[in-house]
């Protein structure tokens, strides 16, 4: 089997298959990767391990912090206590959730973080105050008084802002350089 068609199956498995945990499987959250296709986790008593995560994902499937796996114990494992199965996506955990079979330590946390929950609406009620029920905005055409506040930053670049009136003070004090020569 090819690197691509085997990539397609694996990838096919995971968004489309829908899997329940067996007895001995537990939902763990991702908490980061110290390399070497190892991955710590979280249970929802709030015990961490290592994970190893199984050859067929490797370079086919990518996790990140936050993210929500099913692991199979490994009974001889003293630091790497268990093996990645499956990995949860957001409409896998919306079943598992309804069928009751997510944990609750981790919809706790849902619920204890309102913060976080703000935070994801705020630019949902910023949009809906600058529009009115017909969609059509509220503010007047003036580019000037635009909000860039939610916009992402890239802090890996430098940003010097020119104001317009640095600008014009700079134009007016070369203007007078030059009427007094």
């Amino acid at each position: 089997m090819s690197k691509a068609t085997k990539r397609k199956h694996v990838v096919k498995e995971v968004l489309l298959d829908y899997v329940q945990p067996t007895e001995d499987q537990r939902i763990v959250r991702v908490l980061g990767s110290p390399g070497n296709n190892l991955h710590e986790v979280e249970t929802e008593d709030g015990d961490r391990f290592l994970a190893s995560m199984p050859t067929k994902f490797r370079k086919n499937i990518w996790i990140k912090r936050g993210d929500f796996v099913i692991v199979d114990p490994i009974a001889e494992g003293e630091k790497v206590k268990a093996e990645i199965a499956f990995i949860i996506y957001k409409d896998h955990q919306r079943l598992l959730q309804k069928e009751g079979l997510w944990p609750e330590g981790f919809n706790k946390e849902v619920t204890d973080h309102p913060a976080k929950e703000k935070e994801s609406n705020k630019g949902a009620e910023s949009w809906n105050s600058k529009t009115d029920k017909s969609g059509v905005d509220d503010e007047d055409d003036d580019d000037d008084t635009e909000d860039d506040s939610d916009l992402f930053v890239n802090t890996n670049r430098v940003y010097y802002e020119d104001s317009e009136e640095e600008s014009e003070s700079e134009e007016e004090s070369v203007d007078a350089e030059e009427e007094k020569e």
